[in-house]
């Protein structure tokens, strides 16, 4: 008789457990932007869209670069369950070189942190390039 009560407080307390609310959950469309090769001073925006797919309402609290390089912004306000958001980044691309940087997104959704990645290469076409000269090898030089 105990264990028949012991085992309907344990199917209850699971059932409860089962029945809340599964909370905001953000899903994005793509965790990875490859800005491709462009030149130096192009325009630097791109955009991450993402869903929240749970059943409450989405707060994102937190966007950070892991570089001064890159700016990213948050949506300021709550985003609804089934309801699109989109977080800007702009990278500088002023600066001539190969680029994957990692912005970080803070949230109260179920999955709290979240890490997107921006990837690239800027080049600057402007200059000419010069052809290096090749080196003689040891044999050559004798």
């Amino acid at each position: 008789m105990k264990n028949l009560i012991i085992i309907i407080c344990v199917a209850i307390i699971n059932l409860t457990v089962c029945a809340q609310n599964k909370g905001a959950q953000i899903e994005f469309e793509s965790y990875v932007i490859d800005y491709g090769t462009m030149e130096k001073g192009a325009d630097g925006v791109r955009v991450f869209k993402f869903t929240n797919t749970g059943d409450s309402p989405l707060i994102i609290t937190n966007v950070k670069a892991s570089c001064g390089c890159t700016i990213p912004k948050k949506p300021e306000q709550p985003i609804l369950p089934g309801e699109n958001g989109e977080i800007e980044v702009r990278y500088d691309t002023r600066r001539v070189m190969p680029f994957k940087k990692t912005i970080s997104v803070g949230s109260n959704a179920t999955n709290p942190t979240v890490l997107l990645t921006i990837k690239g290469k800027v080049e600057d076409n402007s200059k000419p390039v010069i052809a290096k000269k090749k080196s003689k090898s040891i044999v050559e030089k004798f």
